[in-house]
């Protein structure tokens, strides 16, 4: 409003001051040719002058309305990027704390009793798990840190696919396929250039959201196969589904659903942001869809 009222105000003392020259003119002449062509001109500058003085201000109030925009965007992003971060560390201490003290009871357990061999077995092995999901959870805040900061190179050679994504299930996740959670549809002998030391953390990444989402019924199927000039990498299951609104930020780093405080599944946020930066980097592309009659398909196309 102030810039509008100082157009204004200079527009009216611009017309003040070519009335005042037009009356100096007319008094100071009698030739009425001269003066007709000289009120020309000094209305051709009271419109120059107009123009000059709307454009310019218009210049003015569209740069400082931007400026406004540009800030209450960068405010906006700095509020998301805060509560993300308090999220995040909501979520880290819980998942550093769970397993820490789950592995601390069971081994003052076996240290204070005196049990019987296939409970002491048991225990061991329920500590060795915990020690595992402490160990990834490591694992990835570590990557996300390194892929951030550019300091990770990626080594890639020509592997076998079908047998490393085979042997990475049988490896971390035996128990669900003997339960026949976790099934597995794929060819043989597919070849890519990755880089072994991180190509798994795609495969656990996804299935570890598969099975944290699937609150009812765990049917998780993992396909791998050739179409055209394409490989088509699938992760499919009948969890609770990804709304529509949070497709497009689920693999933004840190996002997540909902409220840390509120919510009871586990995660960091960190793992789909990974997932998408390391497709990337091994020239591929993933998107995500409905599954019917419910869940999500994670379709990744190299």
């Amino acid at each position: 409003m102030q810039f509008l009222w100082w157009e204004v105000l200079l527009v009216k003392q611009t017309g003040q001051i070519i009335s005042e020259k037009q009356k100096l003119t007319e008094l100071s002449s009698t030739n009425a040719n001269f003066i007709k062509q000289e009120v020309e001109k000094l209305h051709q500058k009271k419109l120059t002058q107009t123009i000059m003085i709307v454009g310019e201000g218009t210049v003015f109030l569209l740069l400082l309305l931007f400026g406004i925009y540009k800030i209450k965007q960068a405010h906006t992003k700095e509020q998301e990027l805060n509560s993300q971060q308090k999220n995040f560390f909501l979520s880290i201490t819980h998942e550093l704390k769970t397993p820490i003290a789950a592995t601390k009871l069971q081994l003052q357990t076996l240290q204070k009793h005196k049990l019987d061999i296939t409970i002491q077995k048991e225990l061991i092995s329920n500590a060795l798990v915990e020690n595992e999901r402490l160990n990834n959870l490591i694992d990835n805040v570590l990557l996300a840190n390194r892929l951030d900061s550019g300091e990770f190179i990626f080594k890639k050679e020509n592997e076998n696919i079908s047998e490393l994504i085979e042997t990475i299930l049988h490896r971390y996740y035996e128990s669900e396929i003997k339960k026949n959670e976790l099934q597995l549809l794929i060819e043989k002998n597919i070849f890519l250039q990755v880089d072994v030391n991180v190509f798994p953390s795609i495969i656990t990444n996804l299935i570890d959201n598969a099975i944290k989402y699937s609150f009812n019924e765990k049917q998780i199927i993992i396909g791998l196969k050739k179409i055209n000039h394409k490989l088509v990498l699938t992760f499919s299951d009948l969890g609770c589904g990804i709304l529509d609104a949070d497709k497009k930020k689920i693999f933004t780093k840190f996002f997540r659903a909902g409220n840390e405080e509120t919510r009871t599944t586990k995660g960091t946020g960190l793992g789909l942001y990974i997932v998408n930066y390391l497709v990337k980097q091994h020239k591929g592309a993933i998107l995500v869809k409905n599954n019917l009659p419910s869940g999500s398909i994670f379709e990744i196309s190299f």
